[in-house]
């Protein structure tokens, strides 16, 4: 009988992995979702320091099971910044607050609709965007991000709007240049490779890397700053597939 193609074997394995990976990850995510909302009256320290715990569960998780390490390139500025990052899979939006102390995290609105979880992700920090919604979701926005102004906390969004497939380049939307405008903060551009294998149902094996730009700083027209954002996330983009 002829061996097995090792391409294969290599998806069996993916399977087997991710089979193992899913219940693990997300059962052990209960315990962590009902955790924090102990914690959540008590004490705020110690409810972020849950989600932190949960986040960092996900990333061992992701390597012990599943064989995907995460590789981070450049430093994140001190102090208060305003992250734009590139965003491939559920990988980046899981890993954020383990990726940064506390941020601030503009996300789709349907994530707040989860039971619980929602609940502790919006006590957190994590700010729904009504993307249809258009002006008016950029208001709210606008209000949250002042609502958070002067706490240190770094804010992050996924300026194209939603996860992209790791060779497009998408444009960015509306709500990216209105927070730039508001909050005079420089902007540090981030690319993530998670999509090749994190971003399917069957997760590979590999390495995620992040890579943080240098920062591009508060105060150029909407255009220039789009363009000089789009372009410093698509550099490192091209970077991180020449590696």
């Amino acid at each position: 009988m002829a061996s097995e193609p090792a391409s294969e074997r290599a998806r069996v394995g993916d399977i087997l992995r991710s089979l193992v990976f899913y219940p693990v990850f997300y059962f052990g995510s209960i315990f962590y979702v009902l955790g924090s909302l102990a914690m959540l009256p008590i004490s705020q320290r110690a409810f972020r320091k849950v989600v932190r715990g949960w986040s960092a569960w996900h990333r061992g998780c992701a390597r012990a099971l599943l064989r995907i390490k995460v590789r981070i390139e450049g430093t994140p500025p001190a102090g208060e910044a305003f992250y734009a990052l590139r965003h491939e899979s559920f990988f980046e939006a899981i890993d954020l607050p383990y990726l940064l102390l506390n941020p601030v995290v503009f996300a789709k609105a349907e994530l707040i609709a989860i039971p619980f979880w929602g609940y502790a992700g919006h006590q957190f920090g994590l700010v729904p965007v009504e993307r249809e919604t258009g002006a008016k979701a950029l208001r709210a926005m606008i209000a949250a991000a002042k609502s958070f102004a002067g706490t240190g906390r770094p804010l992050a969004i996924f300026p194209e709007g939603t996860r992209v497939p790791s060779n497009s380049r998408p444009p960015l939307q509306a709500g990216f240049a209105g927070l730039y405008k508001l909050l005079g903060r420089p902007v540090v551009p981030v690319a993530v490779d998670s999509g090749r294998l994190y971003h399917r149902w069957w997760k590979r094996p590999g390495t995620i890397t992040y890579k943080f730009g240098e920062p591009i700083p508060p105060g150029l027209k909407r255009d220039e700053a789009e363009a000089r954002v789009a372009a410093a996330i698509q550099a490192l983009v091209n970077a991180s597939s020449r590696t």
